[in-house]
């Protein structure tokens, strides 16, 4: 992977939140490609509850300063950024007052998903493209976690698809089988049609659950890494019909030399 440029695009790193499959392969991922001489560049939500002290986040003000439109409201877009101790690893947060500022991630205290994730889904993936963009830097590959990240391979390729900084990118999704119950804010996707993102792009989302949430993320990259050694049937059915290049799921320990060999030979190659 050297000299090879991959944005790594999740809901979750460590050391910034507690070790979840998720958070974890946010991390080692990255760390590897680093290792092998790649450059990377890892974005995930400010959510209320990293300690910013702790971490030394600070804001980038050349990159802050812009408005997402969020279902025709102005959101103001805060990035910040902080280096992974002993890595050399810099990681963008991507932050807004009404959306993250709150001392939780996805759900209250009582368990209960916030209302507006599927504003903060949408915010997440605009504002890591925007940021790129002011970056001006063009990736190889895009790698998304998590399923407040997934909403970002549909926006690149509908939203975004006149933008020539991504002409060349390949996107991975890696599916994992942290999910919720229920489901988000049923009225998701006619903010995400408020986009202009034709509605066959996003039919699934009437329904906006985990399941379809993957799907809409799956229909929309060109390849999938399996990241959890189980996933719900309906997800892992629509994976294996989907004629997309695979990675079956790999340990912690495993991982390294698959994903090297997967993103040079099938996303790459």
């Amino acid at each position: 992977m050297k000299d090879k440029r991959v944005l790594y695009v999740s809901s979750e790193v460590v050391p910034y939140l507690p070790e979840t499959e998720i958070s974890s392969m946010s991390f080692e991922a990255p760390r590897l490609v680093n290792q092998q001489g790649g450059q990377i560049r890892i974005f995930m939500p400010r959510y209320g509850n990293i300690n910013e002290r702790r971490h030394q986040l600070h804001e980038v003000i050349r990159l802050s300063g812009i408005n997402l439109v969020i279902n025709d409201l102005d959101m103001p877009l805060i990035i910040k950024v902080a280096s992974i101790p002993k890595e050399r690893i810099q990681v963008y947060f991507i932050d807004n007052d009404e959306y993250f500022k709150r001392k939780a991630t996805l759900t209250d205290e009582a368990g209960k998903l916030f209302s507006d994730n599927d504003e903060r889904a949408i915010f997440f993936a605009k504002g890591v493209i925007e940021t790129v963009k002011k970056l001006n830097w063009s990736p190889d590959i895009i790698h998304v976690h998590g399923w407040l990240a997934s909403l970002l391979p549909v926006y690149l390729k509908e939203y975004y698809k006149d933008e020539p900084l991504f002409n060349e990118s390949k996107i991975v999704t890696s599916v994992y089988n942290q999910s919720f119950n229920n489901t988000l804010n049923k009225d998701m996707i006619n903010k995400i049609k408020f986009d202009n993102i034709k509605d066959d792009a996003i039919s699934v989302l009437e329904e906006p659950t985990y399941n379809n949430l993957m799907k809409v993320a799956i229909d929309y990259s060109d390849a999938i890494i399996v990241g959890s050694e189980q996933l719900t049937e309906e997800v892992d059915a629509y994976i294996k019909a989907s004629d997309k290049p695979i990675l079956e799921y790999k340990s912690k320990d495993e991982f390294g030399e698959a994903y090297t060999n997967f993103f040079n030979n099938e996303v790459l190659g």
